[in-house]
């Protein structure tokens, strides 16, 4: 007599892997849904026009969050890269201004943004201090460093030499999203398909293993916010072509988009996991939301409670990545009692 297959037996179904499924899929329908909606109530949104000013404003954000998802995945963070962006672009204009050719220029921006980032990276590897600590500090000095070259004013510059990064157009695209894809392909590459890519998810993973297993944990970490730095730096001087002119209030708040565009996009706050493809797909999110809502006519004080929420949602997402056990629990609390 065949007996009744008791609960007690019932093979046990494996646990619901939300990191997998956000990676892949729950970030994709989330944007699918947001594009979806915005067709529906914003006004103009899928005028081609439209689309690429929101690429075009997109462009900022995506760079820097690509250079912070660099830092996030050793398991760092970097405060800083908003007043990065400031600082290049202080610099590069007053360059521009006093008779650099543009390629020189725009070299000195990026350059400042891998001197600074390298700042951070020695600090935080070398002298082994907390990247948070590190980071919020040089965000405060370069920030004042920016208001002191202007004198708290912006330097309008109406004839800037390299103005077309901002505003130029390549076979109908605008410059900076030529520049941010080329800026993902090369994050894609370096993170995907080379040995230092390798490194900095050795790293993220477990450091100690990575030392150990012969990776030079330091080296890497220092390389990685230089990485974040140049990133930056390019961002800024795209911003400062935009405006055309330098702003010392530039990328105020914008290490927290980029955070946000980060760990939406898949990346772990506690280092090892995530992909670039994830923080691009983050940073559109967040772009086609705050375009959406100013053809929304939403005031701006609410757009900041949107941000608000975005970010602690993005936070609390990667909290559930972490703790795959939370899903078992409740699916177990879900079980009819054992007889």
């Amino acid at each position: 007599m065949n007996n009744p297959q008791t609960h007690a037996e019932t093979p046990a179904k494996a646990p619901f892997d939300f990191a997998r499924w956000w990676d892949r899929v729950g970030i994709l329908i989330v944007l699918l849904v947001l594009l979806v909606l915005m067709s529906i109530f914003a006004p103009n949104f899928n005028r081609v026009d439209n689309l690429l000013n929101i690429a075009r404003s997109i462009s900022v954000n995506a760079i820097l969050a690509a250079g912070m998802t660099f830092v996030i995945l050793t398991g760092g963070i970097d405060l800083s890269v908003g007043s990065i962006v400031a600082v290049s672009g202080v610099v590069s204009v007053v360059a521009a201004m006093t008779g650099l050719p543009a390629p020189l220029a725009i070299l000195a921006g990026v350059g400042v943004g891998a001197v600074c980032g390298l700042l951070n990276g020695m600090l935080s590897a070398y002298l082994a201090l907390a990247p948070f600590i590190v980071t919020l500090g040089t965000m405060t000095f370069l920030r004042g460093m920016a208001y002191t070259i202007t004198e708290g004013q912006p330097i309008v510059s109406s004839d800037l030499s390299f103005r077309e990064l901002g505003n130029g157009y390549l076979a109908g695209v605008p410059v900076p999203v030529i520049i941010m894809a080329v800026v993902y392909l090369l994050a894609w590459f370096i993170l995907e398909r080379t040995r230092y890519g390798r490194h900095i998810y050795a790293v993220g993973g477990n450091a100690q293993a990575a030392r150990l297993a012969g990776v030079r944990v330091n080296r890497i970490i220092a390389s990685v916010y230089m990485i974040a730095g140049v990133c930056a730096g390019l961002a800024g001087i795209i911003f400062a072509a935009r405006v055309i002119s330098a702003q010392p209030t530039a990328g105020t708040g914008y290490e927290l988009d980029a955070i946000a565009a980060v760990v939406l996009g898949g990346t772990s706050l506690a280092g090892g996991r995530g992909r670039i493809i994830g923080t691009l797909i983050g940073s559109i999110i967040l772009g086609v939301l705050s375009t959406g809502l100013i053809l929304l006519n939403v005031p701006f004080f609410t757009q900041l409670l949107v941000k608000g929420i975005v970010i602690i949602l993005a936070v609390a997402i990667d909290g559930l990545k972490q703790h795959p056990e939370l899903f078992t629990f409740w699916r177990r609390k879900s079980l009819p009692p054992s007889p």
